[in-house]
């Protein structure tokens, strides 16, 4: 009786182990952007409202106080966005009371294909370089959540086409997780500060802001592996933009 007893107690606890790393396994692949789709049709997709009521509270908690500390009404009536892709950061900044530039945090971005330079064409794996906006949110990214970039702009379309180039790429996006190729990631925590910020805010009025360096610290950049006749040009309007904002 005794031998039985413990038998199914062995049992039990061995159902118990294979249970829970069979979920551990199921959430891990469900989590992987591949599975992305998968997750959708048994969870269901999910929506902007229903994104900014999952993470809203903790995110108000978090941003509001940075905001208020630097006199800037919160929600915000602006934002701007800037990537500095030597440093790997992306900088939040806001306007004051005052209709100056504040400075309000900084994320690192731990994944961001490419290097100095812009995005010439679909595959290329840059991300693009210039003053962008935000076109729309993604409460159903495969990386998480994302920020989809208005690129590309009508002078991206117009410098390929004095170019002679086609299929200049899309679906440009600032995003969760750790991983990416020619978008910009910047992790889960951080991505639902922008995203429900985005959401609270208009974000039809943000900047993005895509450079090389930081033109703050220094005059130049590294010139392109694949160098065109508008860079220059490109540059001087970044650094313009760029030179606008504080330091942190």
């Amino acid at each position: 009786m005794k031998g039985n007893l413990k038998v199914s107690i062995l049992n039990i606890f061995k159902g118990l182990f294979y249970g829970c790393a069979l979920l551990t396994v199921a959430y891990i692949t469900l989590e992987l952007p591949l599975f992305n789709s998968i997750k959708l049709s048994l969870l269901g997709k999910s929506t902007v409202q229903k994104r900014v009521k999952e993470y809203g509270p903790k995110v108000n908690t978090n941003l509001k106080p940075l905001f208020l500390a630097k006199r800037v009404t919160y929600p915000p009536k602006d934002i701007t966005l800037l990537y500095i892709k030597s440093q790997k950061t992306l900088s939040l900044f806001s306007t004051d009371q005052h209709g100056n530039p504040a400075f309000i945090k900084s994320y690192p971005v731990y994944a961001a294909s490419g290097k100095s330079g812009p995005k010439l064409q679909e595959g290329d794996n840059q991300v693009p370089e210039g003053v962008y906006g935000i076109e729309s949110l993604n409460p159903n990214s495969a990386y998480h959540l994302a920020l989809r970039i208005n690129y590309p702009t009508d002078f991206d379309k117009q410098m390929a086409k004095e170019d002679g180039r086609k299929k200049l790429g899309s679906d440009i996006m600032i995003h969760g997780k750790s991983v990416s190729i020619g978008c910009i990631a910047i992790g889960d925590e951080a991505i639902e500060e922008l995203f429900v910020l985005a959401a609270q805010s208009n974000y039809k009025n943000w900047k993005v802001i895509l450079s090389p360096v930081d033109f703050r610290k220094v005059q130049t950049a590294p010139e392109p592996k694949i160098f065109k006749p508008w860079v220059p040009k490109l540059y001087e309007n970044i650094s313009a933009n760029v030179k606008t904002l504080p330091l942190n």
